[in-house]
């Protein structure tokens, strides 16, 4: 595979292939003045004379080249679907003028494709008919797909996330008695639970946001990649810290200490809430895991929510000369801040370094979704994790949803504009997006979106990696050699 230098990275896994083959396939016919109609109405007309009738006058008239198969009506039967407009056969298309002033709301057959062919209105645009086939049937496969595929993961997920909650908040209960300072944060908002993460169908992270961060200083050098330090502030004495008992000789904040002593509740908790029976800790880490109905798998995490502060290890983000996103989405993003989890730091392992004990982890969870809003990339997320869990589910567990978040914000940069997000581009971006995850994995790494010197394949096997390129290609060459591919996928 022959893939593009990509100087976001420096290296190549989010380059595309060169698709030379394809190029023939669509091409423009003429520069058009204006880009795009004003809403529902026609601007003047570019052309004077349209190829192929020679001696014809357009003065007045705007030309649409539509392949007989995006409406579905024959030559013939044109002249019932658009009265006002003169309609005439060119090369493979069929060639419609229109009349300067005439409503496109008047003029599209609204009851035949709907949106795809409508949206040929926008474009002067002349597509062959059986690349514009092959992209219906696409769209076509994959809303299919999403429904009965992607929607069913939706409320089995939906469903599990309820059953785990009652559970998590009758244990988080019994911690709060015991130790007050650890105030449960998991509350249900109409189905949607504040600091609950899905890593997969059966593994779930709950975040409980703990309070007074307020004397403790945020220290990002850099030294630690993924990580940073919370250390008392100049002057503060530690007995005016909540968690004073948490913080060392020299004024950190120790993560690993607090994680410990929440452990310790945790497993007391466990053996005295209503649901004993059915959820136990997972004894061999020093995460707070607990193991539910033999069947499911939560982490609990401590945290601090950092609002209106950025890291300054991200702050190259974004970058420049990209376009995406809107810097008022940045400001946005960078208002929303970010979190710092008291958790096992993949960067830090195997290292030998004084403050790895007392490293806090950065967290972009609520960044990354606010991001993804808008357009179909939410929509693109759902069926990417859909097939990670179908048939990206490996040993050694090489290919996460959060690989798949990460590569899709990447290429989100790699295609800045809302219409590249619509319900008739989500095929292309999804093989897009396999492609990056192939380079990556042949690479062996993945860099975090807002911290790149972070490799989220840090500690993975290389042979698990590797396995994985195999099976992402296979997926991949399926999706791009066959229209019909989501009908077994």
């Amino acid at each position: 595979m022959n893939f593009l230098f990509n100087s976001r990275l420096g290296f190549n896994p989010l380059g595309h292939p060169r698709r030379t083959h394809l190029r023939p396939l669509i091409r423009c016919q003429h520069k058009i003045q204006q880009r795009r109609l004003q809403k529902h109405h026609l601007t003047e007309s570019p052309h004077k004379i349209i190829p192929g009738l020679s001696g014809l006058a357009a003065t007045n008239r705007r030309r649409l080249h539509l392949p007989p198969s995006s409406l579905g009506v024959s030559l013939p039967e044109l002249s019932n679907v658009f009265p006002q407009c003169l309609t005439t056969r060119h090369r493979r298309s069929i060639i419609i003028l229109i009349p300067e002033k005439t409503p496109i709301e008047k003029v599209a057959p609204d009851d035949r494709r709907g949106s795809s062919s409508r949206q040929l209105f926008d474009d002067d645009m002349l597509v062959p008919p059986d690349m514009l086939a092959a992209q219906s049937k696409m769209v076509y496969q994959l809303n299919k797909y999403y429904t009965e595929k992607v929607q069913a993961r939706k409320l089995q997920v939906s469903k599990t996330i309820q059953e785990v909650c009652r559970v998590v908040q009758d244990v988080l209960k019994e911690v709060e008695v015991q130790e007050p300072r650890f105030i449960s944060s998991l509350t249900d908002y109409n189905g949607r639970y504040d600091g609950l993460e899905v890593i997969s169908p059966v593994e779930f992270e709950v975040v409980i946001y703990l309070n007074q961060m307020g004397v403790l200083n945020f220290v990002d050098d850099g030294t630690l990649p993924g990580c940073a330090v919370l250390k008392l502030s100049d002057g503060r004495k530690r007995s005016m810290s909540l968690w004073v008992e948490f913080i060392t000789a020299s004024g950190y904040l120790s993560a690993r200490k607090m994680r410990s002593r929440f452990q310790t509740l945790v497993a007391q908790a466990c053996d005295k809430c209503s649901y004993r029976d059915s959820v136990k800790m997972i004894a061999d880490t020093t995460e707070v895991k607990l193991r539910i109905r033999e069947r499911f798998i939560v982490q609990i995490t401590p945290a601090f929510k950092c609002a209106g502060l950025w890291p300054r290890s991200a702050a190259h983000w974004p970058l420049p000369q990209i376009p995406w996103p809107h810097p008022n989405l940045v400001v946005e993003v960078k208002t929303e801040g970010f979190d710092l989890l008291s958790k096992e730091c993949i960067a830090l392992q195997g290292k030998q370094s004084a403050m790895e004990g007392d490293a806090w982890v950065l967290s972009f969870i609520e960044a990354e979704n606010r991001l993804l809003q808008g357009g179909c990339r939410k929509r693109c997320l759902s069926i990417l994790k859909t097939l990670r869990d179908r048939h990206l589910d490996l040993p050694g567990n090489p290919v996460t949803s959060y690989h798949m978040k990460t590569l899709l914000l990447y290429e989100c940069e790699k295609h800045p504009r809302e219409t590249e997000w619509d319900e008739a581009c989500i095929a292309d971006r999804i093989n897009g997006i396999f492609l990056q995850l192939i380079s990556c994995l042949q690479c062996k790494r993945c860099p975090h979106y807002f911290l790149p010197n972070l490799d989220l394949f840090k500690g993975k096997s290389p042979s698990a990696l590797e396995n994985a390129a195999k099976q992402v290609w296979r997926l991949t060459r399926e999706m791009l050699t066959n229209t019909r591919c989501f009908e077994k996928l």
